[in-house]
C-alpha cells in the first residue's frame, strides 16, 4: 500500500518557536518520511501575527503550507505578501475582498492536496459561516485535487468536531488550531477522515500558551490590560499530528498526536 504522510503543527509561538523549527524540522521530516508539512503561523512574529521575513524562515525550515487565524491581520506589512504567496493562507471565511486567500492546491510528487484554512464562529468575531465557505470552495475546486485537508482555527471543541463530521465524506484530514493545547483525541472519523481537536503549539513549556505566565495571571486577577510577551524561559516543544493517507482510496488510515 502506498501512503502519503502529513505532519501538521500547531500555532508557532514567537521567534523561539520559529528557531526551533529551523534547527529541527528537516531532520524530523526525514525521520518520519513526511511528504507534506502544514503549520499555523499566526503567532510566529513578535509581538504577534506574522510578517514576510518570518514566513520565509518558516518555509525555509521545512514547512510547505502556512495557515493562520484571527491574528493574521496584526501586521499590515504582510497584506501584500498574503496576496503574492500562494502557500500562506488566511481563513477562507473572511470577506473575499480581504488580502490573501483561504486555500491552495499543492502538488507533492504528483499528488495534489487541497489545503483549506477556516475560522470558527463560537467565542470568536463574526465571520461568514465556515460551512458555507467550505461548501463553496469544495464546489469550485471539484476535480482539481486528490484529497483535501482542513485547518479549523476555532475556540469551541464542539464546533471543530461538528465541522469535521459534516465534511467526513469530502475531506481526508481535519485538525484544529488556536487553543495552543494539544488534545488527546487523535482518531479516524468513519474510517476515512483523520481528526484531532487541537494540534497544540510550537512553543515554550514554561509560561501560559507560549507567553509569560506573570502577565496572564496579572490580567486574570486584576481584569486590567496587560502586555503579553512570548516566554523566554524553558525548553521548546513542537506539538502536532502525523496523518497517513492511503493514496489509492484517498482515505486516512492513521492519525497520531506527536511531540518533539
Amino acid at each position: 500500500m502506498k501512503s502519503f504522510k502529513i505532519l501538521a503543527l500547531g500555532d508557532i509561538c514567537g521567534p523561539r518557536g520559529v528557531e526551533y523549527l529551523r534547527t529541527n524540522l528537516w531532520n524530523k521530516r526525514k525521520e518520519l518520511q513526511i511528504d507534506l508539512v502544514i503549520a499555523n503561523g499566526e503567532n510566529s512574529s513578535e509581538p504577534n501575527g506574522i510578517d514576510r521575513e518570518t514566513a520565509q524562515t518558516i518555509f525555509n525550515s521545512g514547512v510547505d503550507v502556512i495557515t493562520t487565524g484571527n491574528h493574521v491581520w496584526r501586521k499590515s506589512s504582510v497584506f501584500s505578501y498574503l496576496d503574492d504567496e500562494k502557500y500562506i493562507l488566511r481563513p477562507i471565511n473572511y470577506p473575499s475582498d480581504n488580502p490573501g486567500h483561504g486555500s491552495c492546491i499543492i502538488d507533492i510528487n504528483g499528488t495534489k492536496v487541497l489545503v483549506i484554512n477556516v475560522i470558527g464562529e463560537i467565542f470568536m468575531d463574526s465571520y461568514i459561516s465556515p460551512f458555507l465557505a467550505i461548501d463553496k470552495e469544495l464546489s469550485e475546486r471539484e476535480n482539481q485535487y486528490d484529497f483535501a485537508v482542513l485547518d479549523i482555527h476555532a475556540e469551541a471543541t464542539s464546533e471543530k468536531l461538528s465541522i469535521a463530521w459534516n465534511y467526513v465524506d469530502d475531506i481526508t484530514a481535519a485538525f484544529g488550531t488556536h487553543t495552543h493545547v494539544q488534545t488527546n483525541d487523535a482518531q479516524i472519523l468513519d474510517d476515512k477522515c483523520a481528526y484531532i481537536t487541537d494540534l497544540g503549539m510550537v512553543g515554550p513549556t514554561e509560561g501560559i500558551l507560549g507567553v509569560e505566565k506573570e502577565s496572564v495571571i496579572r490580567k486574570l486577577k486584576t481584569k486590567m490590560m496587560a502586555k503579553f510577551e512570548f516566554e523566554t524561559k524553558g525548553e521548546i516543544r513542537a506539538n502536532g499530528a502525523v496523518i497517513e493517507i492511503d493514496e489509492i482510496s484517498k482515505k486516512a488510515i492513521s492519525c497520531k498526536a506527536i511531540t518533539f
